[in-house]
């Protein structure tokens, strides 16, 4: 059961098992992992057909080098532009990529094992409460724009002492074609249930200019 289907020379037969093996499991896969991963739909598609995708390359490249460098050559002229995904996002690829790997040299069984098994177990650790900690989740992002005029050193910090258990400055950008500055801060409120209230104070230091309290992560820390 878990011995390679393939001999020496690729069948249409056996080639066509192992494509209905990925395509079906590499499906399963996918509807399994849209209970965590909230993306496209084209996403998905992707992630379906990419054990079959391996699967056919390394079937087609085994034992030819000169294949296989060509491929290489091929993937190496490829320019990838869109947006870097999250870490859930390449984890399904990865997961997906290995699946093919076993599945192009055989071992429907493994492929199958690898897809479904992963992608459950994925499920059940992202159900359970750990790896979690309180204080990364509590954790805002405060963007502060001001005008060039007035001198933020030591404006803020009477307010922050009365609202904010944590803050630190992570940053200062010029906006507005040098008129204004942007501040941001990484900040942990002490009472969350004030949040408008430190904002309304804010307003009163910053001229009512635009501010921003936003779930912190490192991306969105990028000025």
């Amino acid at each position: 059961m878990f011995d390679s289907i393939y001999s020496s020379v690729v069948t249409p037969s056996q080639f066509f098992i192992m494509a209905a093996a990925a395509l079906v499991s590499g499906f399963i896969y996918s509807w399994v992992m849209s209970f965590r991963i909230r993306s496209q739909k084209r996403f998905f598609i992707v992630v379906t057909l990419i054990p079959f995708v391996v699967a056919s390359v390394i079937t087609f490249v085994a034992g030819n080098i000169g294949a296989g460098v060509a491929i290489g050559g091929a993937f190496a002229l490829i320019r990838f532009r869109s947006a870097q995904g999250s870490a859930d996002e390449i984890a399904a690829i990865l997961i997906a990529m290995g699946a093919g790997i076993a599945f192009g040299m055989g071992y429907i069984a493994y492929g199958v094992v690898i897809l479904i098994c992963l992608g459950i177990m994925f499920l059940v650790l992202s159900a359970l409460p750990i790896f979690e900690h309180k204080s990364m989740t509590s954790d805002r992002l405060l963007r502060i724009t001001i005008p060039e005029s007035l001198e933020y050193n030591g404006t803020f910090d009477d307010t922050f002492a009365h609202y904010l258990k944590k803050c630190e400055s992570v940053g200062v950008k010029t906006t507005g074609m040098g008129s204004m500055f942007r501040l941001s801060y990484k900040i942990t409120m002490k009472d969350p249930a004030e949040e408008k209230e430190f904002i309304d104070e804010l307003r009163t230091r910053n001229g009512n200019l635009e501010i921003a309290v936003l779930p912190y992560t490192e991306q969105q820390n990028q000025l």
